[in-house]
């Protein structure tokens, strides 16, 4: 039979260690949605490290594939951006312009479309601007109705709101031309600011959406907008243009 010896277990102190106690409160912690993503960007946005991978980019005025270096999550906060403008050509078939401007000396994106402009007007049940809530609060979205067939967007309620969060600053600026209303508001700080609405009139059929962000690099650990994501850009911006040409 085999003979078991026991020995007993040496419990260690962390304190005379020179290991600091944690306390309760430092243990177990809980954060608010838009600290979560911050502190934890690649459950939302993919990975913040740069990645080097073949594919397709467009550059000298061709596409070509080749091998780039480009961080996934800056990608998808700018293609976050530029989904939701194409997406509108499905509420409105009248769209026909698109204009994309990546500006790299500024670090500065914006995407318009002269689509149906955001409904500027107070949200009953929220109590603030409709542009406000689409871009601006979490877990807001118009694709929750699952019985309507979607060909683009998101549906989860983030979408251009982790463009926001993950920007120095962020603009969103429409015409509604319905009720004959424009509307600015700026967002700073990782969507930490915002400023009041400004509200001025606009024609009657006047209708245009147009969002900047200026992307925070320092969460992506660069410092410019670097030509291979640049090119990538480019590249969806070529893709998109080709989509709602047929469309």
């Amino acid at each position: 039979m085999a003979e078991i010896t026991t020995v007993p277990l040496t419990t260690s102190n962390n304190a005379n260690l020179g290991v600091p106690q944690k306390t309760i409160e430092e243990t177990y912690q809980k954060k608010s949605q838009l600290e979560h993503i911050l502190l934890r960007p690649d459950t939302y946005i993919g990975s913040i490290e740069k990645h080097t991978q073949n594919l397709w980019v467009y550059e000298d005025d061709k596409i070509v594939h080749r091998q780039v270096n480009y961080v996934p999550g800056l990608y998808k906060i700018f293609d976050e951006i530029l989904v939701n403008a194409a997406d509108n050509k499905q509420r409105d078939p009248t769209m026909d312009s698109m204009k994309v401007v990546i500006d790299v000396e500024n670090n500065f994106i914006s995407v318009y479309n002269n689509g149906d402009g955001v409904p500027v007007e107070i949200h009953k049940e929220e109590g603030v601007y409709v542009p406000e809530l689409i871009f601006g609060h979490l877990l807001t979205s118009s694709n929750y109705d699952d019985t309507v067939k979607k060909t683009t967007g998101g549906r989860n309620g983030y979408g251009a709101k982790l463009t926001n969060i993950f920007s120095t600053e962020f603009v969103i600026e429409t015409a509604d031309g319905k009720r004959r209303k424009k509307y600015k508001q700026v967002f700073s700080n990782n969507m930490g600011k915002k400023s009041e609405p400004s509200i001025t009139k606009c024609k009657e059929g006047e209708n245009w959406t147009k969002v900047s962000f200026k992307p925070d690099l320092a969460k992506f650990n660069m410092a410019m907008l670097e030509d291979d994501v640049v090119a990538l850009m480019k590249k969806r911006v070529m893709t998109w243009l080709a989509v709602l040409e047929r469309l």
